[in-house]
């Protein structure tokens, strides 16, 4: 599975008090390419719902009127959950990303119980960056604490 690239234009009704990004809007946008990185995976027989944000850092403030691009990824796979990596690219070149996520998703049936991923589901693969393999790393970490 390759990358998937969620694009957004920051609008003003995005932002604080501060003309940036506002924390509710980049849960939002983040839950949206998250959603589209585990549904892409999964396939289209898909019925995937959040089970949990695992981890979720805003590294840069992003300014009203900036193109966002967020990198998604799935990280890790089991029989009925899988994680995307999400990565901002930078805003500006040379920059590092502006924003970095983990989030947990669960494959439901019909009456909402835990189901196992469509077969189609394959595993994922981990972009060879450094800035992947220090997202994959803290996963693993994380993943340790349940």
């Amino acid at each position: 599975m390759g990358l998937t690239h969620y694009h957004r234009l920051v609008l003003p009704s995005d932002a604080n008090h501060h003309g940036t990004l506002y924390a509710g809007s980049l849960l939002r946008l983040v839950l949206e390419a998250g959603y589209a990185a585990a549904w892409k995976h999964a396939g289209t027989d898909a019925n995937l719902v959040l089970r949990r944000v695992l981890n979720l850092e805003c590294l840069r403030p992003v300014p009203v009127g900036s193109v966002i691009d967020i990198e998604g990824t799935v990280l890790h796979r089991s029989q009925a959950y899988l994680v995307t990596g999400l990565r901002g690219r930078p805003l500006v070149e040379g920059q590092g990303p502006w924003l970095e996520a983990l989030l947990g998703f669960a494959q439901i049936d019909e009456s909402g119980k835990v189901d196992a991923l469509p077969e189609a589901a394959g595993a994922g693969d981990v972009p060879n960056t450094d800035d992947w393999r220090r997202l994959h790393e803290r996963l693993q970490k994380l993943l340790h604490l349940r």
